[in-house]
């Protein structure tokens, strides 16, 4: 079994409390969760322009786990209402 985890480092647009935070990064989260993984808002809960989401995925086949990551990427830093600052990503495998 491999395991997949991504943190999504994503400046928002033009938001200017929590409230407009939420109604932008609640979609993206609904988004995400269709490719099959499990995602939250881990980090920036504070800061209304920031967010940091984390995805994560379990899978038999580590080319899988990949496609599935390199997807939820993607899309993410397609939506045009926030840009992608950063992205760390972490597989973990059967000797680790």
């Amino acid at each position: 079994m491999y395991l997949g985890a991504l943190e999504l480092d994503i400046l928002l647009g033009d938001v200017r409390s929590l409230k407009e935070k939420r109604s932008v990064v609640k979609p993206v989260i609904a988004a995400l969760a269709r490719f099959g993984v499990s995602v939250a808002e881990t980090g920036e809960h504070d800061r209304y322009r920031r967010a940091l989401l984390g995805v994560a995925v379990a899978s038999a086949d580590v080319g899988h786990l990949t496609e599935v990551l390199d997807t939820c990427e993607r899309h993410v830093a397609g939506r045009p209402e926030l840009q992608l600052l950063a992205v760390r990503r972490r597989i973990f495998g059967p000797e680790d």
